[in-house]
């Protein structure tokens, strides 16, 4: 037991993953590393186009052409992802790995029953187990989501849920088989804010009933605030922030993070606040600049930080950030170089 604590569940190290397109190479993910603990929750945070789901499909292997892992390895329980077969890799998925995506309707096959897929989703993975067992089985996790009247659920079609629901289906059929790390790729964006709250209380309880570790990916700090252990935030394929949660919003360092934190609406705001937005325009991935890649539209920005990428400021054991303000360069190197 002792030797599984000091064991990390997941290990991301100079992960890179580039989109070979016509117009030239896209750099979506630029060299990140990260571990994650035995159920752990890992927060990511970033804007669209951030390469947040591009590292996630990376690791579940669901990474499509032209996008190609070009450096790094992602580790799983000490064994390296990127070089697992087809078999291994679908054993892994699912057994081991699961995802839930954004959209459930999109995910969800409109012509089957809702008891029809999960029991798939189980039946794909596990041989063995008896068509009995596995209605049983897809039913305990519809309560799990908290989804009663199980029996009559499990014979309705997706369309006759609304959205909330099928995102709770969603989540049992990311949960039928037990996996160690679930990845939540933005699970409550297509819902209202009422919704997203239960949804968010309902990935609360079932991370306590289960202990398993969550990658919960978003654009909305105000999301992960509740839900996570520690926050990674990402810019331009970068993690330019790492922390706990309570080092994040209590202590932010990075400008990207600070800016992020200005601009999402607060409970306790005088009435007429107004929200300050992020000036400028995200990255052109395709010609990122040489520098900081949120240089241009940093507010503290120096002359060094449009030519040279600054290094990662450990801030504490648990804090880092990557900003030459941190970094403290002299001052005639700051301004000459």
């Amino acid at each position: 037991m002792e030797e599984m604590a000091n064991k990390k569940l997941l290990k991301v190290n100079d992960l890179r993953v580039s989109f070979f397109t016509p117009a030239g190479e896209v750099k979506a993910v630029g060299g990140i590393s990260y571990d994650l603990n035995y159920g752990e929750v890992m927060g990511i945070v970033g804007e669209s186009g951030s390469g947040k789901s591009v590292e996630a499909y990376s690791i579940i292997g669901l990474l499509q052409s032209p996008g190609k892992v070009v450096g790094g390895s992602i580790e799983f329980e000490g064994e390296n992802v990127l070089e697992f077969s087809d078999q291994r890799m679908r054993s892994f998925r699912g057994n081991e790995v699961s995802m839930i995506f954004q959209n459930p309707m999109t995910c969800l096959n409109p012509v089957y029953t809702i008891g029809n897929q999960l029991m798939e989703a189980l039946t794909c993975h596990d041989k063995a187990v008896t068509k009995r067992d596995a209605y049983n089985r897809a039913r305990e996790m519809l309560e799990l989501v908290g989804i009663h009247d199980g029996d009559r659920r499990m014979k309705q079609y997706p369309h006759e849920l609304s959205g909330g629901m099928r995102q709770r289906v969603m989540i049992a059929m990311g949960l039928i088989c037990s996996p160690k790390l679930l990845i939540a790729d933005e699970p409550t964006t297509a819902l209202d804010v009422t919704i997203q709250a239960q949804i968010l209380e309902l990935m609360k309880d079932i991370r306590k009933k289960t202990h398993m570790a969550i990658i919960f990916i978003t654009h909305n700090l105000g999301v992960v605030a509740d839900i996570c252990d520690r926050i990674s935030v990402m810019y331009a394929g970068k993690i330019v922030e790492q922390g706990t949660a309570d080092e994040i919003f209590y202590n932010p360092s990075h400008p990207y993070t600070k800016g992020l934190l200005k601009s999402m609406p607060r409970v306790d705001a005088d009435e007429h606040e107004r929200l300050i937005p992020i000036e400028g325009t995200p990255v052109d991935m395709l010609n990122p600049p040489d520098g900081c890649p949120f240089g241009p539209r940093c507010e503290y920005c120096m002359k060094i930080c449009l030519k040279h990428n600054p290094p990662k400021a450990e801030l504490s054991a648990t804090h880092n950030a990557a900003c030459w303000l941190l970094t403290m360069p002299n001052k005639e190197e700051t301004e000459n170089d």
